[in-house]
Order: C-alpha cells, then structure tokens, then sequence
C-alpha cells in the first residue's frame, strides 16, 4: 500500500470509530444488556477515578462507546529482518517514527505482511482490541474490550491515557513501559479504592503470569542477541535461531504445567516464534523495571513520577538512556537502593540528581 493509500484508510479507520460512538449515559439508557449497562457504569467511575486519583488527563476520552461489530479495532505489522531484533520503523506526522504499521483493515495488514515476508523480514500481526488518538480526540470504549474482566479493562483506560497525558514521539519502548507502569499502579489504587479483595487474587494472578512470560521472552532474546552478533554463517545463524524458538516453546510448555494461569498466552505461542513476535513484546516489558523504580524512588507519588517521566523525554536519548538503565538495576533480586545498582556508587547518585533536577527545573541544562 503506498503512502497516500495508508493514510487514507487510517484517517477512515478513525472516522468510522469515532462518527459511530454515543455517550456512556446514552446508551446505560437505552441497552436491554444489563451485563452491559453494569460495566459501563463502572467505567464511568473508573474514569473519574483515573483523573482524580491518578492525575490522568480530564476530557471526553471513554465516555462514549462505540460497537464495533467486531473483536479487533486494528491490525499491527511489525517486521524486523532474519537474523537481527531491531524491528524495522515507519514514521508518521504525530507518533514521530514508530516500529509498526496499523491497518483498520485486516486484509490489508495481510497483505503489508507479505510483502515484507517476501522481501525476507520476520513479521508479526498483532490484534489491536484498542486505539488512542493520543488526546487529538475524544476516544470512546469499544466493544472490543469492554467485556474484559474489570482488572483488564481498567489496565487499559488507565495505559491509554498516561500515553494522553505524556508520548514522546518516535520511542515506542520508552512509551509502553512508561504507560504499562502507570496501568498496573493505577489498578492497584483502584482496587483498594473500591475496596475488592477478590480481585486482588486476579490482579496479583495476572501479574505473576506476565512476569513468567517476560522472562521467558527475555531469556530467547538474549540468546538470539548473542547469536547475531557473532560471527557464525547465515546457515548456522538460522539453524540456530530455530533452536533457541524450539527451547522457547519447550520452556513454555513446562512452565505451564507448573503455572495454569499461563494458558492464557497459548494462543501467542501457537503461532509461528519469530524475531518480530518477540520485538513487539519488548516494547512493553523492557524499561518497566526502570520506571518502576523511579515511581518507587518518588514513593508512589503519581504526579512527581509525571514530571520526572516528562524531564526524561527532554533529554538526548543517549542521556535518557543511560540513566534509565542505572534505574533498571533497582529491580533486580538483591539491590536495595540506588547506590547499589551500579559498581560506581556516585555515578548513580549523580543519575537520580539529574533526574531529580530536570523534573523540577533548578537545572537548565536538563532541559536541552
């Protein structure tokens, strides 16, 4: 699909979504679906909630609904090429330069595929239950995932709207793992707001099986990493490559065994392993760790991690990550502070002053 034609059936995509959504109240009224009226009460406090309770932004995004008439909003084609994990980029007017390709259209997204499958990309689709027009609009609930347990589905709103409140155009990783840290605190806060224990097993549940299948990602991907950078042949790069996607899905099968609740990624791990499939998970699990501990580090304080997030996406790149991955070691079984992140203990705390510094402005030069 060329250029033109992209935008054309992206700009559609968005107009049909947004033209076909009513407000919450409107359709609470009307429905005869009392599982539905019940939820989109719920969503309706979730988004009160997430504004005044997490700091999030207070517009017209998720009091509308919109029926789809369909389980996807979207398609994603990522691609990266045979022997390496960099996914290939397309940039774009607002999102800056990303590593996919939406298509509202799922035959089209096919057929993107394809084309960089036979140009000898690993490629990946991935389907889209939501869509953010990162604040340009008001974005409605979709039946897509409304239906969602309630833990899920305010993951969702609360992950779609930190990228609303802050997007650094043209770094997806940095985005994500931003957005995800803000999703799993904000449903903490939620369910102890609406004080629900039972659904602290299921919170508590589902992020034990995320962290289990990062893991497991992780450990493929730095397997293959080595492996690409060395100086073996195209032969045995790709019959190595085979080996380390065999010893992912056979460690997924045992780790499944231990842990039922990780069925629920069997679907992911049905279809073809590839290097594209592991790189679109990257961009949501890689920096979590470091935001993690930089929200640690402002004892939960959600609007002080804002403007430290904020002070971040300032920066150069090389010099957000380079303290991003001071932070990253905080997370890591045994390290306790900071200081005992790195081997060079002022060099960290040099990390967490201009860090601190750029996100309060008694510095200048963090903001270049």
């Amino acid at each position: 699909m060329d250029t033109v034609g992209y935008y054309w059936q992206s700009a559609a995509g968005e107009f049909d979504l947004l033209s076909r959504a009513r407000p919450i109240k409107e359709v609470i009224a009307d429905t005869d679906d009392a599982a539905l009226k019940a939820r989109l009460k719920q969503i309706t406090e979730m988004r009160e909630f997430a504004s005044r309770d997490l700091g999030l932004p207070s517009n017209g995004s998720y009091t509308r609904y919109t029926d789809l008439g369909r389980p996807f909003v979207s398609w994603t084609v990522f691609a990266t090429p045979a022997f390496s994990l960099a996914p290939r980029r397309w940039c774009f007017p607002i999102a800056g330069c990303v590593a996919y390709r939406g298509y509202f259209d799922e035959a089209q997204a096919k057929d993107e595929a394809a084309r960089l499958q036979a140009s000898g990309d690993d490629v990946y689709i991935g389907r889209v239950p939501a869509f953010s027009t990162l604040g340009y609009f008001d974005d409605p609930i979709l039946s897509s995932f409304v239906r969602w347990p309630e833990t899920e589905v305010a993951r969702l709103i609360f992950h779609e709207l930190a990228h609303q409140l802050y997007y650094l155009p043209g770094d997806t990783e940095f985005n994500e793992s931003y957005a995800v840290t803000v999703e799993s605190a904000g449903v903490q806060r939620w369910l102890a707001h609406e004080h629900k224990p039972e659904l602290w097993a299921q919170f508590e549940r589902s992020e034990r099986t995320r962290s289990e299948f990062d893991t497991l990602v992780r450990a493929a991907r730095t397997r293959l990493a080595a492996m690409y950078a060395s100086s073996a042949s195209a032969d045995e790069k790709r019959k190595l490559k085979l080996a380390v996607f065999s010893e992912l899905q056979r460690a997924y099968d045992l780790a499944r065994l231990r842990d039922p609740g990780l069925a629920g990624y069997e679907q992911w791990f049905s279809q073809h392993l590839n290097n594209a499939k592991l790189a679109a998970v990257a961009f949501y699990t890689d920096r979590v760790p470091a935001f993690r501990a930089i929200l640690q580090e402002e004892h939960g304080d959600l609007r002080r991690f804002y403007a430290r997030v904020r002070a971040l996406g300032n920066m150069p790149k090389w010099r957000r990550e380079r303290i991003l991955d001071r932070y990253q070691a905080l997370e890591q079984p045994g390290t306790e502070t900071l200081q005992q992140a790195t081997a060079a203990p002022a060099m960290a705390v040099a990390a967490a002053a201009q860090l601190h510094e750029a996100a309060t402005g008694t510095r200048r030069e963090a903001h270049p």
